[in-house]
């Protein structure tokens, strides 16, 4: 095939976010691979921070209505052009199904979302990929149909436990109308997929990794001796899943000899909560809550601190971390490590060898933050296999070229 193809649309829940720099990584990658991109993204920026990453993508960013109300002009001019449109039955056929098994407000949104999409897209546009297997599958999807294009998405963690079997089911079949491909980020969440796939080699097992180039060279780290200060870090958005109720309860306990502080980096619906935690335990002077950051702070924050805390857990809805980035991006510091065997942490973190985890009781983590505080150079061994294993087990570029030759498949520009 010779001249340069139609862009590739993407699907994203929201760009610009600090939180899913991992997105934003494969997508510059991908870029640099030589796809030409177009973004359509769900929803309007919330974060007032950029990280350098979102400004080296080239990619057009586009917004669809993010709730249909906003824009009744658009999504009716977009209904009426999609009804012309060979597979708007099909795909009509399809969102009624699933609406009448999930009746929500979302699930409305998502097809008039997919109707703008579809009238839209320029018309030699090859095919779509999603991020996320929820709501920005979805809207692919019925945009899919409509066009009679081929589409894929890539999984990640709330969208694999939270989305319904049966819709993920569908949408791993052949027919109607499921993905030519899936691609997710952790072996634990491959393997569910593939239970529930007709064809178990749809799903790709492809990790996210670290594009070290983007990191600085881990710091000359100075020997710290027992009794000294310790300060702990974390990064990661205050939701429940991430476990950071456990952890205040867990700095409640801890000896009353150990000079300690920890720094809290995200945002999050629950920081009221948390704060007001913090101070009924007593403890509130000793934390920093500096909220959301670019990614340039987050890392002058981990060259910084002595342990990395991610007290991750599984919520109540099922909602669970997957390999969380913000793990290896600690490991790129040589920052030693504390977290809790749950979803695909392990996949990293070999407890004992890379890091510590432990599970998130308070109790338990309050123990191993004093052993570990207690044992200087068990931390720095720690770090030290960590890095390596980053280095030589977990770099961005094998999946990146796993994941682009998928997409030239995908798109007929097989290379």
């Amino acid at each position: 095939m010779t001249g340069k193809a139609a862009p590739l649309v993407v699907v994203v829940k929201g760009w610009p976010r600090l939180s899913e720099t991992f997105i934003a990584q494969e997508l510059v990658a991908l870029e640099q691979a030589g796809h030409d991109l177009a973004l359509w993204s769900l929803r309007f920026p919330t974060d007032t921070r950029r990280h350098p990453l979102h400004d080296r993508l080239k990619a057009p960013v586009r917004y669809l209505p993010e709730y249909l109300h906003q824009e009744p002009a658009r999504v009716w001019r977009g209904w009426r052009a999609a009804r012309r449109l060979p597979g708007f039955g099909a795909a009509y056929r399809i969102w009624r199904a699933d609406y009448r098994r999930g009746r929500s407000r979302n699930r409305a949104r998502r097809f008039g979302q997919a109707c703008v999409l579809a009238t839209e897209l320029p018309a030699a546009t090859p095919a779509l990929y999603a991020h996320f297997l929820h709501t920005p599958s979805s809207v692919a999807r019925y945009a899919a149909v409509m066009r009679g294009l081929p589409w894929a998405f890539s999984a990640h963690a709330k969208d694999i436990w939270t989305t319904p079997d049966w819709e993920l089911r569908e949408k791993l079949s052949a027919e109607p109308a499921g993905a030519s491909f899936g691609a997710t980020c952790t072996a634990f969440g491959a393997a569910h997929l593939r239970d529930l796939a007709e064809d178990p080699a749809r799903v790709s097992l492809i990790y996210h990794g670290l594009d070290l180039s983007r990191f600085p060279a881990p710091p000359d780290r100075p020997a710290r001796l027992p009794g000294a200060p310790l300060h702990l870090l974390s990064v990661g958005r205050l939701v429940e899943k991430k476990g950071f109720d456990r952890l205040i309860a867990a700095l409640s306990l801890l000896p009353r000899e150990l000079d300690w502080r920890w720094t809290h980096i995200g945002g999050g619906e629950l920081k009221a909560a948390l704060a007001e935690a913090a101070r009924a335990a007593g403890i509130a002077a000793r934390i920093d809550w500096r909220g959301a950051c670019d990614q340039p702070q987050v890392i002058a924050a981990m060259r910084a601190a002595d342990l990395f805390v991610l007290p991750s857990r599984i919520a109540a809805d099922g909602d669970r971390d997957g390999l969380p980035n913000v793990l290896m991006e600690a490991a790129s510091q040589k920052l030693p490590i504390l977290s809790t065997p749950v979803s695909a942490i392990p996949e990293f973190i070999e407890t004992g060898t890379h890091g510590l985890l432990v599970p998130d009781r308070p109790e338990d983590l309050a123990a191993a933050i004093a052993d570990l505080a207690a044992d200087p150079p068990r931390m720095a061994r720690m770090a030290d296999a960590a890095y390596y294993r980053l280095v030589h087990e977990f770099d961005m570029d094998p999946g990146i070229a796993r994941l682009s030759a998928r997409l030239h498949a995908l798109c007929g520009t097989g290379r």
